[in-house]
């Protein structure tokens, strides 16, 4: 008399390979992140047990259909993750797994690490390097904004900090411009994975930061960027970071997401203080009523993350001086300067009627100010310093 079998009496094959079976999970469309997480974390404790689904399901914590949809992808899981280290090596990247002893450590601080990373480029410079500090704000950051950003990025990345932010558009895109051109390091964490050109535009930033830095990634080749993956991606830039920098925020931007997981880490946050008139003060300004250090000068990050170490010998002033040519009373370009305080922004008309003088010589002399980098051209033709 034969027996009748029940479903899941049996232990299920098990891969030999919990790597791949890791980056198989991490890549997989239909999981969370969540049961991606904790699915990786061990997949000893549901791999090949004779365990019905249900009872998995809820040892791990996730819902059923997440459990079931696991077992199912278990089988498939080395040719997934063949494909995924195809296109991370045509990438010239790389995927860590949080077992490997160059997975940043700082991410195993999080209650929930990445199982798998993607790195472009190098988590660790050949060159000593300090702490790392990030720096975020605005998308839709104003001239002000994006002084302040370049300020604190190359002061922060000539004195040895990593310089971390977000990748996108605003403050973020100065941040890491502003540590390139410092020659320091910088680190892009993005929201979506290392080939998709997003924001668009980029593409020739990710080579250069790639270069000084890394770009890194906890989303699959090919994944396009969605609300969710920002949070996501907020959490990964406060972990790596000693500290985070909010520039300019709305009260729902993204950046007060990243502080207040800096915060959860016990890590520092610094604010920027800004006018009360504009939405996009109101982020750290809140920060600042609540607790957060409010920084005028990069130095006043310097000096607590080096109380004790000497302080670079030549900071950049928070009013930079005009160049030698452009100090003589009589010189145009000087008066234009002068009449170009930190963060204003005029057109060339306001400019000319200002001094008094035909616009085309204000045109002119501006040229000359842009092609020495002392000041950039604005969307609609109005001029501001760099």
């Amino acid at each position: 008399m034969k027996t009748k079998s029940t479903p899941h009496s049996t232990p299920r094959s098990t891969p030999t390979d919990h790597r791949a079976l890791r980056i198989a999970l991490n890549a997989a469309p239909h999981l969370s992140r969540t049961a991606a997480y904790r699915l990786a974390r061990d997949p000893g404790r549901w791999l090949g047990l004779a365990e019905p689904p249900d009872r998995l399901a809820a040892a791990l914590g996730i819902l059923l259909p997440q459990m079931e949809k696991a077992l199912a992808l278990a089988a498939r899981a080395g040719d997934l993750a063949d494909r995924e280290l195809a296109a991370a090596e045509r990438l010239g990247a790389r995927i860590l797994l949080e077992e490997d002893a160059d997975y940043p450590q700082a991410l195993r601080q999080l209650d929930a690490p990445p199982p798998v990373v993607y790195v472009r480029g190098s988590l660790h410079p050949p060159e000593p390097a300090g702490p790392a500090v990030a720096i975020v704000g605005s998308r839709r950051a104003d001239s002000y904004g994006e002084e302040v950003a370049d300020l604190f990025a190359r002061t922060l990345a000539a004195a040895g900090i990593t310089v971390v932010s977000g990748f996108a558009h605003g403050v973020d895109a100065v941040a890491h411009r502003g540590a390139l051109a410092a020659e320091g390091t910088t680190l892009a964490v993005l929201g979506c994975g290392l080939d998709v050109d997003y924001p668009r535009g980029h593409a020739r930033l990710a080579d250069e930061i790639a270069e000084r830095g890394a770009l890194l990634s906890e989303f699959p080749c090919g994944l396009t960027p969605r609300s969710w993956h920002f949070p996501v991606r907020n959490r990964v830039i406060a972990a790596l970071s000693a500290g985070t920098l909010v520039v300019q925020a709305a009260p729902r931007s993204g950046s007060l997401v990243t502080a207040r997981q800096a915060l959860d880490l016990g890590r520092e946050v610094w604010a920027v203080p800004g006018r009360i008139f504009d939405e996009r003060s109101l982020g750290p300004n809140a920060l600042i009523r609540d607790g957060a250090t409010l920084v005028q000068h990069p130095r006043d990050i310097l000096e607590t993350l080096r109380p004790a170490g000497p302080l670079p010998d030549h900071q950049p002033s928070l009013f930079p001086a005009a160049p030698e040519a452009f100090k003589e009373p009589d010189s145009l370009a000087g008066q234009i300067l002068a009449a170009l305080p930190p963060g204003a922004v005029r057109l060339p008309e306001e400019i000319a009627a200002g001094l008094g003088t035909p616009v085309d010589g204000v045109l002119g002399a501006l040229l000359e100010l842009e092609l020495g980098g002392w000041t950039k051209r604005h969307p609609g033709g109005a001029y501001g310093r760099r």
